[in-house]
């Protein structure tokens, strides 16, 4: 970090040294493999200190002037211990501090009364940044009472968004925020790191020019910032100010924003909770007399790998290279290998591999309304994973069926039953850039009824296993539990409205990963879907624990019986181990044998040897059931 620094100053640009805050660092952290559950983790803070103070020598050394420390776990809800370690940890890095300027950032909510005291008293540190774009209520706190002489670091450009900012609003906050801080002391910012936003909007040059006018993307916020620290200072570029209202009016008015047929449909759904009419246990039994299915079916998550082949299709048929009749022949054929495969391993619910998809939320947004697209609008999804979400910008319906000719197509070739592939509207609403000017929950109603509409239209055209895809729906939790009631039952709600008016016949099976699941395992059971497939090897089966807690699920359940984000091939033992710990948990009618998510990061030379170890390890515990009976 010292040479980068360095290395910054002989290229003559000041800037300020950004890491992760000791206590945060702890607090985010979990427990090795092998450590007890309940570790103190902040019992290492006293070991972790002196590297701080070792890395802040070095900084000062190479000439850093100001240092930042971002500390987010601030804005969640912390007992009097944890707030006292920001204390202990920042009077014992004073004297390290000492001659720099420190920044204390948070961000993605508003600070707790609480937190905002411990933070403002904190004396080694020099300023302070909060998100006034999620956290309205710390404005309230500020104006309350601000600690004299201390810089203010004010959050007001949203750095999680491509929405051009309110320049007005955003110019009237930070006019009462300047009254309160001091004039000298008033720094505009974003509301956290521009990481979370596509790089330069300049980049787009095929977007539709009105939808254009209303973004902002991170090149275009560090302009709004720019702007906004000069209208503060007397230097009010009119010019841009005048262009950023008129492009504010013209998303208000905008006729393409607003579809009343859809505004009247979502606001007719208040008044019921759309379950389906038959409990769980009912549908289960009607199911499998229409789908006769062995104990511990087995079935995939969706996708099948995406091959270097398979992605020159489809490249090819968006640059026009290859005709439709090219394309829908080659994805045909690709649908053919992989049925044949499923079959070949002696697979009991198939899929149709998913070839003709992109991404599990751009392809779905590419036939919504409302959705607009970028090409270059990429942004860090983790490691080195980088995703294009969709922009939602106006109200969303379906105006053709999306996903029923590929899942007929794929049913066609097989008699064992085909499941129709869906990604449900809350993880379509989490993993896309979406519209600020309503309330998430009414986009996300508008989303669940276009999807309705396609899991109706699978049923009509004889799919009877439609899976509804969830994985973000643990994501979207508020980081504040008084805040957790009420997107839960959203969220939840959102589901069920997807499926509620199908035949107790049809099986809705939804998929979950890429997160703990313990902590609203009520949730999911209140999803109401018949069937789960969860993420589970890749956790160390922590899932398993909620169960042996004692909490009873009478649905059909898939707990992954190995991790797909390795290369790894597991053994036909070890997965019927996975699988006998499952059974001590879970009752033999309900479990389900599938890995933990889909396939399409894998290579045959993996998928396949791995799908065989699974299927013959569900077929010798069955073996094993049927003698123990």
């Amino acid at each position: 970090m010292a040479y980068m620094l360095l290395l910054f100053i002989q290229l003559g640009v000041d800037t300020v040294p950004v890491f992760i805050g000791p206590v945060s660092y702890l607090l985010l952290s979990k427990p090795a493999k092998g450590v007890e559950k309940g570790f103190p983790l902040l019992s290492l803070l006293s070991s972790i200190l002196p590297v701080y103070k070792e890395v802040i020598a070095e900084l000062k050394a190479a000439g850093a002037s100001w240092i930042q420390f971002d500390e987010p776990t601030l804005a969640l809800d912390l007992d009097a211990h944890k707030l006292a370690a920001f204390s202990a940890a920042y009077t014992e890095l004073e004297s390290a501090l000492s001659g720099l300027n420190v920044l204390v950032e948070t961000y993605f909510a508003d600070v707790p009364a609480e937190s905002f005291k411990t933070l403002t008293s904190l004396s080694s540190v020099t300023a302070y940044g909060f998100d006034l774009v999620r956290g309205t209520q710390t404005v309230e706190l500020i104006k309350s009472g601000f600690p004299a002489g201390k810089y203010l670091f004010a959050g007001v450009v949203d750095g999680r968004n491509i929405w051009a900012d309110d320049l007005a609003a955003s110019l009237s906050t930070l006019q009462a925020l300047e009254a309160v801080v001091g004039k000298d002391k008033l720094v505009v910012s974003t509301s956290c790191s521009l990481m979370h936003t596509a790089v330069d909007l300049v980049n787009e040059t095929k977007l539709d020019s009105e939808i254009k006018s209303w973004l902002a993307f991170a090149a275009q916020k560090v302009v709004e910032v720019d702007a906004l620290a000069k209208a503060l200072a007397g230097q009010k570029d009119e010019a841009y100010f005048a262009a950023n209202a008129a492009a504010q009016a013209s998303r208000r008015s905008s006729p393409r924003v607003t579809n009343e047929e859809v505004q009247k449909a979502a606001a007719a759904l208040k008044g019921s909770d759309h379950r389906r009419a038959t409990n769980v246990s009912a549908r289960l039994d009607a199911q499998q007399k229409k789908l006769n299915l062995p104990v511990l079916p087995t079935t995939t998550i969706g996708s099948f790998p995406q091959t270097v082949e398979l992605r020159r299709v489809r490249r090819e048929y968006k640059a026009k290279k290859i005709s439709e009749e090219e394309y829908v022949s080659a994805i045909k054929e690709e649908i053919s290998k992989v049925v044949k495969l499923q079959e070949e391993l002696d697979i009991d619910v198939l899929v149709h591999g998913e070839p003709e998809r992109n991404d599990m939320v751009e392809y779905f947004g590419e036939q919504l309304s409302g959705f607009a697209f970028t090409a270059n609008g990429w942004v860090q999804s983790y490691g080195s994973r980088c995703v294009k979400p969709p922009i939602i910008y106006g109200d969303v319906s379906r105006p053709n069926p999306m996903t029923v000719f590929w899942s007929k197509t794929a049913q066609s070739m097989t008699s064992r039953p085909m499941k129709g592939m869906l990604t449900g509207p809350v993880t379509i609403l989490n993993w896309s850039f979406v519209r600020n000017d309503q309330p998430r929950f009414e986009t996300c109603y508008q989303i669940a009824l276009a999807i309705k509409k396609e899991v109706e239209d699978l049923e009509a055209a004889g799919i009877q296993v439609i899976q509804i895809d969830e994985a973000a729906l643990r994501e979207g939790l508020p980081l504040r539990k008084a805040e957790h009631a009420f997107y839960l039952d959203w969220a939840v709600h959102s589901f069920r409205i997807t499926n509620c008016e199908i035949k107790d016949t049809t099986q809705i099976h939804t998929h979950m990963c890429y997160s703990n699941f313990n902590d609203i395992i009520h949730s999911i059971i209140n999803m109401d879907a018949d069937v789960i497939t969860i993420e589970n090897s890749r956790s160390d089966e922590k899932l398993l624990s909620v169960f042996r807690e004692g909490v009873k699920y009478g649905a059909g359940i898939g707990p992954g019986v190995y991790d797909i984000h390795s290369p790894r091939i597991p053994s036909t033992e070890e997965i019927a181990d996975r699988i006998n710990k499952m059974l001590a948990v879970l009752d033999t009618n309900i479990l389900w044998v599938n890995p933990d998510c889909g396939l399409k990061t894998r290579k045959y030379t993996e998928v396949k040897p791995a799908l065989t170890n699974m299927v013959s390890a569900a077929k010798l515990i069955r073996t094993q059931l049927a003698s123990a009976k």
